[in-house]
């Protein structure tokens, strides 16, 4: 874990010399560090969440930047008492709630491949290109009829596996309700993409 520089200026009568002078840059060189540190580790996954949870790529980016810098703002208030990326996650989702009281009718403007995850080793034919975008336009849009209580759990312990446990920090509920609205939240997504014709076995 990267330390941090005191935060305490010196006296005002202090001279500035070479010895106090430096201070201030080393927390930057720190900051600097521990945000590349954090985009490196975190920022392919965290993005994925981000724009599952959006729908839209370029106000993903956007909300990514914003958490990355967010966390290291307030870095020195992280007390270890959950997981780095599950409290990174927590800054998320605040985020991207926000970003949807706001600008509701900017969700779900997308879709590509490249988006949602890894990129298949072979260019997908022009059809089955064609079936891919049909079938996220489906998923996205089941998604976003479900509860928010229900694509939260489904987003984090379904998509980006993160643990019941880890899940239950974040959303501040017992482990047991985070199992209850992933089943039930499955259950509700396979409904409605039975209702568009898409069959999704997960």
């Amino acid at each position: 874990m990267l330390t941090h520089a005191s935060s305490v200026p010196p006296p005002a009568s202090a001279p500035a010399d070479a010895a106090t002078l430096p201070a201030a840059d080393d927390r930057t060189v720190q900051r600097d560090a521990l945000f590349r540190n954090l985009v490196q580790t975190h920022g392919k996954r965290l993005h994925r969440f981000i724009i599952r949870s959006i729908g839209n790529s370029g106000d993903a980016e956007d909300l990514a930047q914003q958490a990355f810098l967010e966390a290291v703002r307030s870095y020195e208030t992280f007390k270890g008492e959950s997981e780095l990326s599950t409290w990174l996650y927590g800054i998320a989702m605040n985020l991207v709630r926000n970003h949807l009281s706001r600008a509701p009718h900017r969700r779900y403007s997308f879709v590509s491949e490249d988006d949602l995850g890894d990129v298949a080793a072979e260019a997908p034919t022009p059809a089955e290109a064609h079936d891919h975008a049909q079938h996220m336009r489906h998923l996205q849009a089941a998604l976003a009829e479900l509860p928010e209580t229900m694509r939260d759990v489904l987003l984090l312990v379904g998509v980006d596996e993160l643990s019941y446990e880890e899940a239950a920090a974040l959303l501040t509920v017992p482990v047991g309700t985070v199992r209850s609205r992933l089943s039930r939240g499955r259950s509700a997504l396979r409904a409605k993409l039975k209702k568009r014709g898409v069959e999704l076995d997960f």
